[in-house]
């Protein structure tokens, strides 16, 4: 019990310094992810998205409670509508897509940047 109290304390700090870092609050979503437990996807008030694992869904609503955030049932939605990508995210995902490299790719600058 003692590794599981000291895990959802760190995942509470961690998700905690993930709100403060990306515009001083953040929202989740919690997924089950079968043996391997639960990810808990974080959107900050900037828009800036990240996920932390848990060793299982309790730890992560624990850790996500104690952080004190709004967590959502799905990441579809309201939750989905303030994520912002960047360069990376779009050549990651045009990589996958289109069956191309997963690895990002410096951007082009426009012609007389």
């Amino acid at each position: 019990m003692a590794d599981s109290s000291k895990r959802t304390a760190k995942l509470a700090r961690e998700i905690g310094d993930f709100a403060r870092r990306h515009g001083g609050s953040a929202e989740g979503q919690i997924a089950y992810v079968g043996q391997t437990g639960a990810r808990i996807a974080l959107v900050g008030a900037d828009g800036t998205w990240g996920d932390l694992m848990a060793p299982s869904m309790e730890t992560a609503r624990q850790a996500t409670e104690r952080a004190g955030i709004t967590v959502h049932e799905s990441f579809a939605g309201e939750m989905a509508e303030k994520v912002r990508t960047g360069p990376y995210e779009w050549s990651r995902m045009a990589g996958i897509q289109l069956g191309g490299s997963t690895e990002a790719r410096p951007a082009k600058r426009p012609a007389g940047a």
